[in-house]
């Protein structure tokens, strides 16, 4: 058998194609939020406004998922609906993204595997919901996303509303400073919450504009530094839920999926699909409302770096 790495198998949309061979701006989209994140028939309605903010910018939207073994930057409707739909979807982060394609499988990409494709496509900003990070209990668990591991080497703008609020955000920034990811607050020194705009700590760091996001990326290349950075947006003012409201709704979500020995990848969808019904469905409308934000501010970004 040869050694020879066999030839990345990804596809384009035509609108994509067009936007990169016409050099405009391209905002990378991660389809777990799709499959995993918001039921049906919410996940493609909120998956099609999406995009659709991101044209109104001026930028062009490319959804990312693993499609029959293959990387598919930008997906048509008809592929959006299809994967809306499906059932037992893999949830794909570092280690499983080269078994899915290796085997013609069908997966929604994490933050981690969106990274990942999104920068071998060659696509430098990317929105979506919250990041992952370190979970509560992590020290007993070990318990921690994959994602900040991809921050701390793969080279994409990731635009969030912070970290999801289920997790321990303290250690998330405590191992995000360790590993040297930058954490941009913009226009805040607050770093949000997802639903909260504020998680009561401090941004490490903060920009006010997307001119300015661009910038630092840029000079972040010009030094040969490794990874990316977080752009933390806090959710508009009229769509929060605050922090004191909502922990205790996280808490009782957490412990029922302790208790039902919820563990790894169904973890964080068991608990946002709880805090859903907890919240009468306000965590569900705060979601499409903040992943809406960083799809504006994120093309927004993707044009300035094409200035």
């Amino acid at each position: 058998m040869s050694d020879q790495a066999p030839q990345l198998p990804m596809i384009y949309s035509a609108e994509v194609k067009e936007a990169l061979a016409a050099g405009k701006p391209v905002v990378a989209l991660e389809s777990t939020i799709i499959t995993h994140g918001m039921p049906y028939p919410t996940n493609i309605e909120t998956a099609l406004m999406v995009e659709d903010i991101i044209r109104a910018e001026g930028a062009t939207p490319a959804t990312i998922a693993i499609l029959e073994g293959a990387i598919h930057v930008g997906l048509e409707q008809n592929q959006l609906e299809a994967l809306a739909q499906s059932k037992d979807v893999m949830k794909l982060s570092r280690a499983d993204l080269a078994f899915a394609l290796a085997t013609g499988r069908t997966g929604s990409t994490t933050v981690a595997a969106t990274m990942i494709c999104a920068h071998r496509a060659g696509l430098s900003v990317f929105a979506t919901g919250g990041i992952g990070g370190v979970h509560r209990g992590a020290e007993e668990s070990f318990d921690i996303s994959a994602d900040l591991q991809e921050l701390a080497q793969t080279p994409v703008i990731v635009v969030s509303a912070g970290v999801k609020a289920l997790l321990d955000i303290a250690k998330t920034l405590e191992v995000l400073e360790t590993l040297g990811v930058p954490v941009v607050g913009y226009q805040t020194d607050d770093f949000p919450a997802f639903w909260s705009r504020q998680s009561g700590l401090p941004c490490p760091l903060r920009l006010d504009s997307a001119k300015e996001i661009a910038a630092f990326h840029q000079m972040r290349q010009a030094l040969s530094l490794e990874g990316g950075m977080i752009v933390a947006n806090p959710v508009p003012f009229e769509d929060e839920i605050s922090r004191n409201e909502m922990e205790s709704d996280i808490l009782e979500a957490i412990d029922e999926a302790n208790r039902r020995n919820v563990t790894a990848k169904d973890v964080t969808p068991f608990v946002l699909s709880r805090i859903a019904e907890l919240t009468d469905g306000n965590s569900l409308e705060t979601n499409i409302a903040l992943v809406k934000n960083n799809a504006k501010i994120a093309a927004q970004i993707a044009a300035s770096l094409n200035v």
